[in-house]
Protein backbone atom coordinates (compact mmCIF):
# COMPACT_ATOMS: atom_id res chain seq x y z
CA UNK A 1 0.00 0.00 0.00
CA UNK A 2 2.87 2.44 0.67
CA UNK A 3 3.81 2.31 -3.04
CA UNK A 4 0.21 3.01 -4.16
CA UNK A 5 -0.07 6.01 -6.46
CA UNK A 6 -3.42 7.18 -7.69
CA UNK A 7 -4.10 8.07 -11.30
CA UNK A 8 -6.89 10.49 -12.08
CA UNK A 9 -9.69 9.36 -14.36
CA UNK A 10 -10.71 12.46 -16.25
CA UNK A 11 -13.89 13.16 -18.24
CA UNK A 12 -13.55 14.12 -21.92
CA UNK A 13 -14.36 17.77 -21.23
CA UNK A 14 -11.50 17.97 -18.74
CA UNK A 15 -9.07 16.59 -21.35
CA UNK A 16 -10.16 19.26 -23.84
CA UNK A 17 -9.89 22.01 -21.22
CA UNK A 18 -6.45 20.80 -20.13
CA UNK A 19 -5.17 20.58 -23.71
CA UNK A 20 -6.22 24.18 -24.39
CA UNK A 21 -4.66 25.38 -21.11
CA UNK A 22 -1.47 23.44 -21.71
CA UNK A 23 -1.03 24.93 -25.19
CA UNK A 24 -1.60 28.46 -23.90
CA UNK A 25 0.87 28.05 -21.05
CA UNK A 26 3.51 26.37 -23.25
CA UNK A 27 3.17 29.20 -25.79
CA UNK A 28 3.87 31.71 -23.01
CA UNK A 29 6.77 29.66 -21.58
CA UNK A 30 8.34 29.28 -25.02
CA UNK A 31 7.91 32.94 -25.93
CA UNK A 32 9.76 34.05 -22.80
CA UNK A 33 12.15 31.06 -22.58
CA UNK A 34 11.04 30.28 -19.02
CA UNK A 35 11.54 26.52 -18.65
CA UNK A 36 14.92 25.47 -17.31
CA UNK A 37 17.28 24.03 -19.92
CA UNK A 38 18.38 21.44 -17.34
CA UNK A 39 14.88 19.90 -17.33
CA UNK A 40 14.40 17.13 -19.89
CA UNK A 41 11.08 15.61 -18.74
CA UNK A 42 7.69 16.24 -20.34
CA UNK A 43 9.23 18.55 -22.95
CA UNK A 44 8.49 18.38 -26.64
CA UNK A 45 11.44 16.93 -28.55
CA UNK A 46 13.30 15.79 -25.42
CA UNK A 47 13.57 12.18 -24.29
CA UNK A 48 15.27 10.28 -21.47
CA UNK A 49 18.28 9.57 -23.71
CA UNK A 50 18.85 13.35 -24.08
CA UNK A 51 19.27 13.58 -20.30
CA UNK A 52 21.47 10.46 -20.26
CA UNK A 53 23.66 11.90 -23.04
CA UNK A 54 24.03 15.21 -21.17
CA UNK A 55 24.96 13.43 -17.93
CA UNK A 56 27.49 11.16 -19.65
CA UNK A 57 29.01 14.05 -21.61
CA UNK A 58 29.38 16.17 -18.45
CA UNK A 59 31.15 13.33 -16.61
CA UNK A 60 33.47 12.57 -19.54
CA UNK A 61 34.37 16.26 -20.00
CA UNK A 62 35.28 16.55 -16.33
CA UNK A 63 37.37 13.38 -16.44
CA UNK A 64 39.10 14.50 -19.69
CA UNK A 65 40.11 17.69 -17.86
CA UNK A 66 41.64 15.54 -15.09
CA UNK A 67 39.16 16.76 -12.47
CA UNK A 68 37.31 14.79 -9.81
CA UNK A 69 33.58 14.29 -10.24
CA UNK A 70 30.99 13.19 -7.72
CA UNK A 71 27.28 12.82 -8.13
CA UNK A 72 24.06 12.75 -6.20
CA UNK A 73 21.23 10.91 -7.92
CA UNK A 74 17.76 11.01 -6.47
CA UNK A 75 14.14 10.51 -7.33
CA UNK A 76 11.63 12.68 -5.50
CA UNK A 77 9.22 10.17 -3.96
CA UNK A 78 5.60 10.80 -4.89
CA UNK A 79 6.66 14.21 -6.18
CA UNK A 80 3.43 14.95 -8.05
CA UNK A 81 1.49 14.37 -4.82
CA UNK A 82 3.53 16.92 -2.85
CA UNK A 83 2.93 20.05 -4.95
CA UNK A 84 1.67 22.86 -2.73
CA UNK A 85 -1.08 24.68 -4.63
CA UNK A 86 -0.38 28.11 -3.12
CA UNK A 87 3.32 27.92 -3.99
CA UNK A 88 2.54 26.69 -7.50
CA UNK A 89 0.05 29.49 -8.11
CA UNK A 90 2.55 32.10 -6.86
CA UNK A 91 5.16 30.67 -9.27
CA UNK A 92 2.68 30.80 -12.15
CA UNK A 93 2.04 34.45 -11.32
CA UNK A 94 5.80 35.11 -11.09
CA UNK A 95 6.29 33.55 -14.54
CA UNK A 96 3.72 35.97 -15.97
CA UNK A 97 0.83 33.61 -16.56
CA UNK A 98 -2.22 35.79 -17.29
CA UNK A 99 -4.78 36.50 -14.56
CA UNK A 100 -7.42 34.64 -16.58
CA UNK A 101 -5.24 31.51 -16.81
CA UNK A 102 -4.25 31.86 -13.15
CA UNK A 103 -7.91 31.87 -12.15
CA UNK A 104 -8.53 28.77 -14.27
CA UNK A 105 -5.50 27.00 -12.75
CA UNK A 106 -6.64 27.96 -9.25
CA UNK A 107 -10.06 26.46 -9.93
CA UNK A 108 -8.49 23.39 -11.58
CA UNK A 109 -6.29 22.73 -8.53
CA UNK A 110 -8.57 23.90 -5.74
CA UNK A 111 -11.86 22.30 -6.74
CA UNK A 112 -10.72 18.69 -6.94
CA UNK A 113 -12.10 15.77 -5.01
CA UNK A 114 -11.04 12.16 -5.15
CA UNK A 115 -12.00 8.76 -3.92
CA UNK A 116 -10.53 5.32 -4.29
CA UNK A 117 -12.21 2.22 -5.63
CA UNK A 118 -10.63 -1.17 -5.02
CA UNK A 119 -11.94 -4.32 -6.60
CA UNK A 120 -12.11 -7.24 -4.16
CA UNK A 121 -11.79 -10.57 -6.00
CA UNK A 122 -12.92 -12.61 -3.02
CA UNK A 123 -16.23 -10.76 -2.76
CA UNK A 124 -16.51 -9.98 -6.46
CA UNK A 125 -17.27 -6.33 -5.67
CA UNK A 126 -15.80 -2.84 -5.46
CA UNK A 127 -14.98 -1.12 -2.20
CA UNK A 128 -15.22 2.64 -2.53
CA UNK A 129 -13.91 5.28 -0.14
CA UNK A 130 -15.64 8.55 0.73
CA UNK A 131 -14.93 11.64 -1.36
CA UNK A 132 -12.05 13.79 -0.03
CA UNK A 133 -10.85 17.24 -1.09
CA UNK A 134 -7.44 17.22 -2.78
CA UNK A 135 -5.27 19.68 -0.87
CA UNK A 136 -1.86 18.93 -2.42
CA UNK A 137 -0.55 17.66 -5.71
CA UNK A 138 -1.26 17.79 -9.39
CA UNK A 139 -3.40 15.09 -11.01
CA UNK A 140 -1.42 12.14 -12.32
CA UNK A 141 -2.73 10.82 -15.59
CA UNK A 142 -3.80 14.32 -16.58
CA UNK A 143 -2.61 16.44 -19.49
CA UNK A 144 -1.86 19.60 -17.52
CA UNK A 145 -0.40 17.98 -14.36
CA UNK A 146 3.12 17.25 -15.71
CA UNK A 147 3.55 20.83 -17.00
CA UNK A 148 2.41 22.28 -13.66
CA UNK A 149 4.89 20.02 -11.88
CA UNK A 150 7.73 21.23 -14.13
CA UNK A 151 6.86 24.83 -13.29
CA UNK A 152 6.76 23.94 -9.60
CA UNK A 153 10.38 22.70 -9.64
CA UNK A 154 11.59 24.99 -12.44
CA UNK A 155 13.76 27.12 -10.13
CA UNK A 156 15.57 24.10 -8.60
CA UNK A 157 18.34 24.04 -11.26
CA UNK A 158 18.94 27.78 -10.88
CA UNK A 159 19.48 27.36 -7.14
CA UNK A 160 21.86 24.40 -7.32
CA UNK A 161 23.60 25.43 -10.56
CA UNK A 162 25.85 27.84 -8.64
CA UNK A 163 27.88 24.98 -7.17
CA UNK A 164 27.04 22.01 -9.38
CA UNK A 165 25.71 20.74 -12.71
CA UNK A 166 22.07 19.61 -12.42
CA UNK A 167 20.38 17.36 -14.97
CA UNK A 168 16.68 16.70 -14.36
CA UNK A 169 14.20 14.40 -16.04
CA UNK A 170 10.79 15.16 -14.49
CA UNK A 171 11.39 14.32 -10.80
CA UNK A 172 14.61 12.30 -11.31
CA UNK A 173 17.51 14.59 -10.46
CA UNK A 174 21.24 14.18 -11.01
CA UNK A 175 23.67 16.69 -9.52
CA UNK A 176 27.36 16.60 -10.46
CA UNK A 177 30.12 18.22 -8.42
CA UNK A 178 33.67 18.73 -9.66
CA UNK A 179 37.01 19.84 -8.23
CA UNK A 180 40.69 19.54 -8.97
CA UNK A 181 41.78 17.87 -5.72
CA UNK A 182 40.23 15.45 -3.25
CA UNK A 183 40.77 17.57 -0.10
CA UNK A 184 38.98 20.62 -1.48
CA UNK A 185 36.37 18.43 -3.15
CA UNK A 186 35.44 16.97 0.25
CA UNK A 187 35.56 20.33 2.01
CA UNK A 188 33.51 22.27 -0.55
CA UNK A 189 30.89 19.61 -1.11
CA UNK A 190 30.68 18.23 2.45
CA UNK A 191 31.38 14.74 1.16
CA UNK A 192 33.07 12.23 3.38
CA UNK A 193 34.92 9.32 1.80
CA UNK A 194 35.58 6.32 3.99
CA UNK A 195 37.19 2.94 3.45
Amino acid sequence: MSKYRHVSLLPSFSKIFETVMQRRIIKHLTKYNILSTEQYGFRLGLRPDNATYKLTTEILNVMNNKLLVGGIFYDLEKAFDCVNHDILLSKLKFYGISDKDLTLCQSYLGNRYCRTAIYDDSENSNKVSNWAKVRLGVPQGSILGPLLFLLYINDLPKIIKKTSAPIIFADDTSILFTHSNLIDFNKNNHIVFST
